[in-house]
């Protein structure tokens, strides 16, 4: 069988910027541009990398679940994903991605501060993809850590003062 180089270039491109656009969802706290790379069904399992960070994190089932879940902790962050290292295998309909993601999480607006607390994560991705018209969209997403530095807690931190700050006021 043939292998038509052409379409096989198409799908690689377009596997790439759906984790493109998955990581300018988390930068910018988008999330069309999240949802957009997302299967209704979509699974994204953050735990084996929970695990060694110290953070739990539980497994998400479905497209809204993950936005639900991502975009009120990752979104208000001075945050930056960095992707590298791709790894794609295509047959037909479905694909795998193996890459590694570079993050670096600051509390909102300290950034830009010298000695900001901060964690920066080196992510190992194990994905599974599947084709939508001439799209694809992440079915599976497994998310291990191959390094950190910095303090991890950060994304805890974030969590816990967004439950502080929202717990409703008693009345008066």
């Amino acid at each position: 069988m043939e292998t038509d180089l052409a379409q096989l270039a198409a799908d690689r491109y377009e596997i790439a910027d759906a984790l493109h656009r998955y990581a300018f969802g988390l930068d910018h706290g988008d999330a069309d541009s999240l949802a957009s790379t997302l299967t209704e069904d979509c699974v994204l399992d953050f735990r084996p990398a929970g695990k060694k960070l110290g953070l739990d994190f539980p497994r998400l089932n479905g497209r809204q679940a993950i936005l639900d879940a991502l975009i009120p902790l990752l979104g208000p962050l001075d945050t930056s994903h960095t992707v590298n290292n791709l790894q794609i295998e295509i047959s037909e309909d479905s694909a795998t991605l193996y890459c590694y993601v570079l993050a670096q999480h600051f509390m909102p607006r300290e950034g830009c501060r010298p000695g900001s607390e901060n964690a920066l994560l080196m992510n190992r991705y194990d994905c599974e993809l599947v084709r939508d018209g001439e799209k694809w969209r992440f079915k599976r997403m497994t998310i291990d850590n191959a390094w950190a530095q910095g303090n991890p807690e950060i994304l805890n931190a974030l969590a816990q003062q967004r439950v502080l700050t929202t717990k409703p006021k008693p009345p008066k």
